[in-house]
């Protein structure tokens, strides 16, 4: 009769025990989240003391950025591996990134591996976006184009915006994959509709040079813009050029000096040549509108 009474008493306080650690979890995310990490830090220690894997996974994170406690890589790793030998995924991925980068431990492939793939086969998106590039580059694998796609695709089609980047160009390169325009575009669409940048960018090419789709200069200067307010170089190059030929926008030097001055101060030594000669056609009182004109937009990218 005891073991009956004691698999009972087990038995409820497994139906109410993870009611009041998860209230306590999710008062411990919220203070996270608003950056109040010393509330923070008072739910997620005896939480995680007592083997709750997604506060110990936030333990890492709160040592690993030094956010309320002094950054510490050894027990942002201790905390990590807690987590992730209790199978928690995210914390699974954690570990796999501090391997890859050589952040506070040695850099090691194979662990990083490792540890991407059993997050990855939990779902977890970055960790297969990782793999993907593990395989794309050969890192820590021999260089595998068809199984960095297989990856690629599984962290895609759970709407990850760079692996869908990296879908993007593998179509539109021919890795792993026959070259497909008509593909590339649609994976990039998918990317830049989320904010991607690079995408966006890319993107912006294709519509630039009439590659798997109509030719439409409008269209890529739109998507250049999008990229440029994000502060990518290379876009704010290719939008000031359109300006300063008129191709897709009416020509304006004044925008065209604004952007490529953008992408001159990020080190793009063909901006500051282009820059040089969009300053030789234009009048003082250009420049000085140009000048404020690249500020403000400067600011709006930071």
């Amino acid at each position: 009769m005891g073991m009956v009474a004691w698999a009972a008493t087990l038995l409820a306080l497994t139906l109410t025990a993870p009611t009041a650690l998860s209230a306590d979890f999710e008062r411990g995310k919220a203070a996270y989240e608003r950056r109040d990490y010393s509330v923070a830090l008072s739910e997620f220690l005896p939480l995680a003391e007592q083997g709750h894997s997604d506060a110990q996974n936030f333990l890492g994170m709160m040592y690993l950025n030094g956010r309320g406690v002094p950054q510490d890589h050894s027990l942002a790793l201790r905390w990590y591996r807690k987590a992730a030998d209790q199978g928690n995924a995210q914390a699974q991925f954690n570990l796999g990134v501090m391997y890859h980068n050589g952040r506070g431990v040695p850099q090691d492939h194979s662990l990083a591996l490792r540890w991407y793939r059993k997050a990855a086969d939990q779902g977890n998106e970055g960790a297969q976006v990782n793999l993907g590039v593990m395989y794309y580059r050969g890192e820590g694998v021999p260089q595998d184009h068809s199984l960095a796609l297989r990856w690629y695709r599984e962290a895609a089609d759970q709407g990850n915006a760079l692996a869908q980047f990296n879908l993007g160009l593998m179509y539109r390169n021919g890795e792993g994959v026959p070259q497909d325009h008509s593909l590339a575009l649609r994976w990039y669409r998918k990317a830049a509709d989320q904010g991607d940048a690079q995408a966006q960018f890319n993107l912006g090419v294709m519509y630039v040079n009439g590659r798997g789709v109509p030719q439409d200069h409008s269209l890529a200067a739109q998507l250049f813009r999008k990229a440029a307010d994000q502060g990518l170089a290379p876009a704010q190059f290719n939008l000031g050029l359109m300006y300063r030929n008129g191709e897709g926008v009416p020509q304006d030097y004044v925008f065209a000096y604004a952007w490529v001055n953008l992408a001159a101060a990020q080190g793009d030594n063909e901006a500051r040549e282009l820059r040089d000669k969009i300053l030789s056609v234009m009048t003082s009182s250009q420049i000085a509108e140009a000048q404020a004109l690249s500020r403000e937009f400067q600011g709006r990218t930071e």
